[in-house]
């Protein structure tokens, strides 16, 4: 695909929503992340509704400020597809605590399009890369900064991506997901 209008408002877009944030407890900026995902995606599939998505996942759920971003703002600006995939990569409830929001998100999982599914597997196969790196650097400290343990951390991802599978096993990043999520195990 080569770049295009409705990606770039995704990029710039995103950029503002996310102007003021860094990954957790580091000192990148947080917009480093969904650029990733979209470039994951961006080698999985040439949709441009997908890979924007994957630009705009976080911005309803970590938008700044928070409220200000929801999905029928997303559907105008963008479109209804884009909207759908974002919302369903978004936690419903934040208030929730940290185990009953990832449960809930797990399940919602059947729920998914083959789409959404792509995003939430580019999603999750960054964040794992990225934990997977910052234990090689810093060991088990990493956690830390997370609002679980490292065992229900591994748990979590112990779940998910086998869950992913089985929802939908011709998934062109599962091989990776199942790597990653070797190297957390190791």
């Amino acid at each position: 695909m080569i770049f295009n209008p409705l990606i770039h408002k995704s990029i710039t877009f995103a950029t503002k929503v996310h102007h003021t944030q860094t990954r957790k407890g580091k000192d990148i900026p947080y917009i480093t992340h969904p650029l990733t995902v979209a470039l994951i995606l961006s080698r999985a599939t040439h949709n441009e509704n997908i890979i924007c998505a994957g630009i705009l996942h976080d911005t309803i759920e970590d938008c700044v400020p928070y409220g200000s971003v929801t999905k029928d703002f997303l559907e105008k600006e963008f479109n209804g597809k884009i909207a759908q995939m974002v919302n369903d990569l978004t936690e419903q409830d934040k208030t929730l605590p940290w185990m009953e929001r990832k449960k809930a998100a797990l399940e919602h999982i059947r729920d998914m399009d083959h789409d959404s599914l792509l995003v939430k597997s580019a999603d999750v196969l960054h964040n794992l890369a990225d934990l997977n790196e910052d234990i090689k650097t810093h060991g088990d400290e990493v956690f830390s900064k997370f609002n679980a343990s490292k065992a229900d951390t591994i748990k979590r991802y112990s779940n998910l991506i086998p869950e992913i599978k089985k929802v939908w096993d011709k998934n062109p990043l599962i091989s990776d997901l199942e790597i990653a999520l070797e190297q957390l195990l190791a």
